[in-house]
């Protein structure tokens, strides 16, 4: 499994590799717009992302931004109604705003609001078919 993991702070960053490494492949990015130029590179080179783990709140472009343009990246490419991303957006920001920016207006699989936890970041990944075990 190849995964994106999307923060401006490297603490939150180095969890959710901590989490994720034993189930693909990590890359990195601090901001939204690193997010989306990374994403781009990667469907292009023929070599996906299948999980997108995206912040919210973030320097230079934001995750609902992020999570737009990457959304429509897929849209524009063709793998939107075949193989689209699973996109977690996870932020401390449990609003109901954010939240139905995020899944309506945003076309998020999932949000996950912080503190992260092993618990959480499995449960969303057996629920996606991400993992098995």
């Amino acid at each position: 499994m190849r995964i994106l993991i999307v923060d401006d702070q490297f603490n939150n960053r180095m969890l959710l590799e901590k989490i994720l490494s034993r189930y693909g492949t990590c890359d990195f990015a601090a901001n939204g717009l690193e997010a989306v130029e990374t994403f781009q590179f990667a469907l292009e080179d023929g070599k996906p992302y299948d999980l997108v783990c995206m912040d919210i709140m973030m320097p230079v472009m934001d995750g609902q931004e992020a999570l737009a343009r990457i959304r429509d990246i897929e849209v524009k490419s063709g793998v939107a109604s075949t193989a689209p991303s699973i996109i977690f957006m996870i932020t401390a920001l449990d609003t109901e705003e954010q939240v139905v920016k995020a899944f309506f207006r945003g076309g998020c699989n999932d949000y996950i609001t912080k503190p992260v936890t092993l618990a959480k970041i499995l449960e969303k990944l057996r629920e996606y078919g991400l993992i098995t075990d």
